[in-house]
This record gives structure tokens, C-alpha cells and sequence, in this order.
């Protein structure tokens, strides 16, 4: 199981980073919530957890809690910037559905 990130993804996290001036990267995992039943999560972290499958890319560490892992497996992290408005952007293969609004999806 894996994911990946693009270049976009890994240079804007590893400049929070930087500016931060701490942290060893990012927690992203998937959470019930929304219309369509799951949700991303995605936080900065100063720690990595015994449990978490670790991803490294260049100086940025992708860390996934196992029960997440299993919905994620194939995704790519994006940062995107569309017009006034920028984020990150999940492109997840396992996705049968998303909710209208973009906020949730199901598998």
C-alpha cells in the first residue's frame, strides 16, 4: 500500500515547515463525517505515531494510521491553486462517490 505526493504538495508542505520552524510533516488519514460518509484529515505533526505507515518524500514525511491507510492506498496529494483559492486536492483512486459540495465521499 502506498501514496504519493506531487511536487507541488511536497514544496508547499516542506515551506510551512520551514517557516514553522519545526515539525517532521504531515498526518493525513479519513474520518466519518459528511453526506457521503468519509472525510480527509490532514494535519501537520511534530511527532510520528508507533503505528503509522511512514512515507518519505525528499524532506517531508507522510504519516497514515493503519484503519486510514486501506482507504488511501493509491492516492496522490496535490496543492492546487485555482483562481484566489488554494489547497490541497486528493486524488484518490478508491473513490466510488463524492458529495456535491466536495467535502466527503464514499468508498
Amino acid at each position: 500500500m502506498a501514496i504519493n505526493m506531487t511536487e507541488a504538495a511536497i514544496n508547499h508542505v516542506a515551506r510551512y515547515l520551514e517557516k514553522r520552524g519545526h515539525g517532521k510533516g504531515i498526518r493525513v488519514g479519513v474520518r466519518t463525517s459528511g453526506c457521503s460518509g468519509m472525510a480527509y484529515v490532514l494535519e501537520f505533526i511534530d511527532e510520528i505515531e508507533s503505528d503509522d505507515q511512514v512515507f518519505e518524500f525528499g524532506p517531508v514525511h507522510v504519516a497514515i494510521d493503519p484503519k486510514s491507510l486501506v482507504y488511501l492506498d493509491g492516492t496522490e496529494l496535490d496543492f492546487v491553486k485555482e483562481g484566489l483559492n488554494e489547497g490541497f486536492k486528493f486524488n484518490n483512486p478508491n473513490v466510488r462517490s463524492e458529495c456535491g459540495c466536495g467535502e466527503s465521499f464514499n468508498v
